[in-house]
């Protein structure tokens, strides 16, 4: 199975707000809940929503305002349930 891609924004207004506070976060988490394997964190260009903070991109879905002080919880309570409803074997 090809593995899932999460996006993390990376452009300059991105960046001036923390993201590479974010991202060792991230890779943390996603380790954490053993998603190595299945999810690939990749850093994108500008994803033209800098007026609503870091942004992050799963499939069609984005979750905006990510901080180093939220992350952890936007991840398990947004970013983790996407993830699983994605990998979930089909019914």
């Amino acid at each position: 199975m090809a593995k899932e891609n999460l996006f993390l924004c990376m452009g300059s207004a991105c960046h001036q707000m923390g993201v590479y506070d974010v991202l060792p976060m991230l890779q943390t988490l996603i380790q954490d809940h053993g998603l190595e394997d299945e999810i690939e964190l990749k850093g994108s260009f500008c994803l033209e929503t800098c007026s609503q903070g870091i942004v992050m991109k799963f499939q069609d879905k984005r979750f905006f305002n990510i901080s180093p002080q939220n992350v952890e919880a936007t991840f398990t309570d947004k970013i983790l349930p996407a993830i699983q409803a994605a990998l979930a074997p089909a019914q």
